[in-house]
């Protein structure tokens, strides 16, 4: 009677067993068995030493020995915090910026430098104080598509061996003390003021020339100045409130004869 019963004690121990095998089995197949998207890339561990790269779709790795992690390749905007900005001709200004970058090389993010993504919104902030810093004022209003391209080859010259392309920089804002906004407000009504004055006065030059050409023609033909005496006569003429008194000292002859160039 013990015979049977130890063997079908051990028999219910084998089943356990294999249970216990085969939930084991099934649970590393499952630990081992990864996916990763399509924008993304897995940075393979092996006893701290790095195995590659892996993705995306499925992929295997062994169990508690394996470290993965896990990097975004899609284009990331990171939003430069103001920074108050001393320019070259001592103007304090309030400046933000947004940069526009995404990982070329997910091994080298990982292992090249602790954060990349930290890293390069601080290397961001201390270039753009930096590049704005060597230029005037009027220089960081009026060129901005040129200092966006600057500040850019900064960034990617340290980025690059992290395995980080810049792709975009643009600066959004430019904040002014209210002192230096009407300091500019003034500067720009002043401006418009001398661009008046020069059209006016260039008006009035080109006007000079035309009457000292009149004057000319009218000294070659006398007869045309008493001509557009009338005409501006019978201009005022149509005002019917109007008296106008002319001279007499003109003799008659002229007088027929302007006539006369009228009938013609």
């Amino acid at each position: 009677m013990i015979f049977p019963k130890m063997v079908y004690l051990m028999s219910i121990i084998e089943i356990i067993l294999l249970i216990a095998a085969l939930v084991v089995g099934i649970v590393l197949c499952i630990l081992s068995i990864k996916v990763v998207r399509q924008y993304e890339r897995a940075v393979v561990f092996r006893f701290g030493k790095l195995e590659g790269l892996k993705g995306p779709g499925l992929f295997a790795i062994i169990p508690f020995i394996d470290k993965i992690v896990k990097v975004d390749l899609r284009i990331r905007q990171l939003d430069v915090p103001k920074q108050t900005i001393v320019t070259r001709d001592n103007i304090s200004v309030d400046v933000d910026a947004i940069i526009y970058y995404h990982v070329t090389d997910a091994c080298r993010a990982i292992v090249e430098v602790e954060d990349f993504e930290a890293a390069t919104a601080l290397f961001a902030q201390t270039t753009l104080r930096d590049v704005l810093g060597q230029n005037e004022l009027d220089t960081v209003l009026s060129d901005r598509e040129k200092l966006n391209h600057k500040i850019q080859d900064e960034i990617k010259t340290v980025t690059e061996p992290w395995g980080i392309q810049v792709d975009i920089v643009t600066i959004r804002d430019i904040s002014l003390p209210e002192n230096m906004q009407r300091a500019i407000a003034r500067q720009a009504e002043a401006e418009r003021e001398k661009r008046s004055r020069i059209i006016l006065a260039d008006g009035e030059y080109q006007a000079s020339e035309r009457m000292c050409e009149a004057a000319r023609l009218y000294e070659k033909t006398p007869v045309a100045i008493k001509l557009r005496e009338f005409q501006t006569l019978a201009e005022i003429a149509k005002e019917r409130n109007l008296i106008v008194v002319t001279s007499g000292a003109d003799s008659l002859g002229t007088t027929v004869g302007c006539v006369k160039a009228l009938d013609r």
